[in-house]
């Protein structure tokens, strides 16, 4: 077995199956149009991990309606966690990279790690069929699908959770703030400091390579420490 059918617990009939996943389109084409690249199969395992995910968060919430549902697999099968999964099998060191991915930084890259991820989860399915998919699929997102079960969803995008929660005590939008509060750096190198208040109270600050993650850091602290500061 190769490292990473060691690691998913699955063993390939069919190796070329897994040799297509982990072969990025740079690869292919530097390589030449007879070569395979794993963007087929990445279609194929992002359908599947959806209704697998779907399924499991379907039967695990009964009372839920749909709408808590999607936004529950939306956190299941985001970038982030897919990216996850893939640190956890160490995936990247095993991908197929062209020399100017490989040179930047592909194989740590968060895009080229989760779709190589859903490629995985598609050659499984092809070389296996369904039952095999979905034991792989909820054997590694085991520990996500128990936080989901306690109510701990992955957050992604930190300003809206924090407007949810905000709004579900009371408070309106329009008294939600994010204040520039400065930069410092070179020109190269800045980073920015923004103040976040609410009803005129600071609740937190946050810093970043850009305003935008400045925003989501400083909605991260208060949801972070929301029971002393919101």
């Amino acid at each position: 077995m190769t490292d990473i059918e060691k690691k998913i617990g699955y063993e390939f009939r069919d190796r070329s199956l897994l040799e297509t996943a982990l072969t990025h389109s740079s690869y292919s084409k530097e390589k030449g149009q007879d070569e395979g690249h794993n963007e087929r199969l990445e279609y194929l395992g992002d359908a599947f991990l959806d209704a697998i995910i779907g399924e499991a968060l379907f039967r695990m919430f009964p009372e839920s309606e749909e709408g808590f549902l999607s936004k529950a697999r939306a956190s299941l099968v985001c970038e982030r966690s897919l990216v996850d999964r893939a640190r956890e099998i160490d995936l990247g060191a095993n991908l197929r990279l062209g020399y100017g991915e490989e040179k930047t930084g592909g194989r740590n890259r968060d895009s080229i790690l989760a779709d190589a991820m859903e490629a995985v989860i598609g050659a499984v399915y092809m070389d296996g069929g369904f039952e095999k998919t979905r034991s792989l699929v909820l054997q590694m997102f085991r520990g996500a699908l128990k936080d989901a079960e306690k109510g701990h969803f992955l957050i992604t995008d930190y300003k809206t959770a924090l407007q949810e929660e905000l709004q579900a005590r009371g408070i309106n939008i329009s008294r939600i703030r994010y204040v520039d509060a400065g930069q410092t750096g070179p020109d190269h190198d800045k980073v920015f400091m923004v103040r976040l208040e609410v009803c005129g109270k600071t609740l937190s600050q946050g810093r970043g390579k850009s305003k935008k993650q400045a925003q989501q850091n400083a909605a991260k602290d208060a949801l972070m420490r929301k029971e002393d500061v919101i």
